[in-house]
């Protein structure tokens, strides 16, 4: 099973979990409404820090590629400039 399809599952019953919740709510209207609106900042709060995390991840593997390939090119060059060395020296 994908992740997508584990992830879009556990929001479903978290909406389901809430919606059950509000509706057998023994508080007042005002004061449900106030504790979904502070829940759903501290939702809003993590989903951002989880998704800066994951830039973060992303950018750092990025960097990681970037250096890499930096480093191929330039042993490919070295080995590139050393033939051509070779060549002119075997055809001398």
């Amino acid at each position: 099973m994908s992740s997508g399809k584990v992830l879009l599952g556990v929001l479903a019953g978290v909406a389901a979990g809430a919606l059950v919740g509000i509706l057998f709510a023994p508080e007042k209207g005002s004061d449900t409404r106030k504790k979904i609106s502070r829940k759903g900042e501290d939702y809003v709060d993590a989903l951002k820090e989880k998704f800066n995390d994951l830039i973060d991840t992303v950018s750092e593997k990025f960097d990681k590629v970037k250096e890499d390939a930096t480093e191929f090119a330039e042993q490919a060059r070295a080995q590139a400039n050393g033939a051509e060395k070779n060549a002119k020296t075997a055809s001398n």
